[in-house]
């Protein structure tokens, strides 16, 4: 083993040690420390309402506040909420019991971007690709993820995604599933089938188009069964009237974003993106740049000199052998930051996009790898066999070096802006204490003391106050028919006319 070889293992295991250092430090603080929001807090209504045997239910906060089977208002599916149901049925703490399973989908998704960045580029391409969901800052609120093992459904569906991303190629049928279980986690997951589908075609080359569409019949039924089973259980429970308003409901909050009257534009969309990293929102910027110039500057130079197609990248395959992910890859990205930048019904919220976001960005990341290897041997190419008659060698050997130094001011660039927003990502972990979680169950403990099984308040912080302590949560802008006769939770004294209990600054009030 040379001294180059073995400096270049010491400095990537180094680097692997700090990002898995990074991640799990995240993740930890995640799990523990991070203040439980509302829509965590509403989303544990389903898996708590489940355990009470009230069934697939949520509380109904956002629906009038009445207890409501298959709540339209619950975007995060079953394939999250059902093991969060398994793991609270251990009498574990319910935040930090119900934040594993988010936090083993984000693992998972770890996992799929290794795979697919060691099979494009070796392992320095996967060292890539698993620091990209760590550089991504979702945290801004309203709607934030504050974390990976938030109780949303935004990570899990970008690791089934990236799943999905890492069988297609070889087990298609079962990247069809795994995109179905990704729908009923999250339904903008259905952005994703343009690229699943190229990739299964690309993937079959020299085989007649017919024949490769029939290829992709099998995938597209699986995909199918999960939402099928899903939506079985809703008819059998609420029956064919009650299906039919679920089904309206469900189509008019997917279409209109949750969030009507809502109207936003593309440079405010694009903005919101590039400000979504941990790191200036120009850097980001350049750096998604100098990754968009990198590769199609390698696809420009394999579609002219096709041997350039057989390069590889230490483990990595041939160039040529991953394109169906690189298409898939663009199309994914593209269609997630797409659709989200033009709907200008849907809200400033990088949630929307984040799954796609979280499964394609880092094997784009991956490719630059491999596009570092093409251009820099093309450069060598050039420059070992300069065209007949010309005699001007140096000059040409100048504008070689030229072009490597522009290449290897890009990888810097890519390389190094990644491992910056990885530590501040921990940085930032890190600078919380968890004294708001801590705070939180402190007074939901005061607030159990009233021992109300319906509570309304406000939506907002005391939301996920009112889950902590056990109790129903309803909004008192609902319809007064539907909260007659419940406490209510409020920060104004003054208009509680029979104080219950009194958890500063919150009192409750008797009905």
């Amino acid at each position: 083993m040379t001294t180059l070889r073995r400096l270049t293992d010491v400095a990537f295991w180094l680097l692997a040690a700090l990002l898995a250092g990074a991640h799990l430090v995240v993740l930890w603080q995640s799990v523990t420390v991070n203040p439980l929001w509302e829509d965590e807090a509403f989303n544990l209504t389903v898996p708590l309402n489940l355990l009470a045997g009230l069934g697939y239910t949520s509380d109904g906060t956002l629906s009038g506040s009445t207890l409501t089977p298959f709540d339209a208002r619950i975007s995060t599916g079953p394939v999250v909420l059902l093991p969060i149901a398994a793991v609270l049925a251990f009498g574990v703490d319910l935040v930090v019991g119900a934040r594993l399973v988010p936090a083993a989908f984000y693992l998972a998704l770890l996992a799929a971007v290794w795979l697919l960045g060691r099979r494009v580029g070796g392992r320095w391409a996967g060292l890539l690709a698993v620091t990209v969901p760590l550089a991504f800052d979702a945290a801004a609120p309203p709607s934030p993820i504050q974390g990976p093992a938030d109780i949303l459904g935004e990570v899990p569906a970008a690791a089934l995604l990236a799943w999905a991303l890492v069988v297609v190629q070889r087990r298609p049928w079962l990247a069809g599933l795994l995109f179905g279980l990704a729908i009923q986690t999250k339904y903008i997951s259905l952005l994703a089938a343009p690229a699943l589908v190229l990739a299964m075609l690309l993937s079959l080359p020299g085989i007649p188009l017919m024949r490769r569409l029939h290829a992709v019949v099998l995938p597209a039924v699986l995909a199918l069964v999960p939402t099928a089973i899903v939506e079985l259980c809703a008819l059998i429970a609420l029956g064919p009237a009650g299906f039919w308003q679920h089904l309206r409901s469900t189509v008019g909050f997917v279409r209109n974003g949750g969030q009507p009257g809502v109207t936003t534009s593309v440079p405010e969309k694009l903005a919101t993106l590039s400000a979504s990293w941990h790191l200036p929102a120009a850097v980001a910027a350049a750096t998604a740049i100098a990754v968009v110039l990198l590769i199609a500057a390698a696809v420009v130079v394999v579609r002219r000199v096709p041997e350039f197609g057989s390069v590889r990248v230490g483990a990595g395959a041939r160039v040529r052998d991953t394109a169906p992910l690189l298409v898939a890859a663009v199309v994914g990205a593209l269609t997630f930051v797409g659709w989200w930048a033009t709907a200008m019904h849907t809200p400033l919220w990088v949630r929307h996009p984040a799954p796609g976001l979280l499964a394609f960005v880092p094997v784009l990341f991956a490719f630059v790898v491999p596009a570092l290897g093409v251009l820099w041997r093309a450069a060598e190419g050039r420059r070992s066999a300069p065209s007949p008659g010309d005699t001007a060698v140096a000059p040409r050997g100048a504008r070689v070096w030229l072009v490597r130094g522009a290449i290897g001011l890009a990888a810097v660039l890519v390389a190094t802006v990644p491992a910056a927003q990885a530590v501040s990502a921990a940085r930032e972990a890190l600078a919380s204490d968890g004294a708001v979680l801590a705070h939180q169950r402190a007074i939901a403990a005061e607030i159990a003391v009233a021992d109300a099984e319906w509570i309304a308040t406000q939506w907002g912080g005391p939301v996920s106050l009112v889950v902590l302590a056990g109790s129903h949560v309803a909004l008192t802008d609902a319809p007064p028919e539907n909260i007659a006769g419940y406490a209510v939770l409020t920060t104004d004294p003054a208009a509680c006319e029979e104080p219950v209990v009194t958890a500063l600054p919150f009192v409750v009030c008797a009905p």
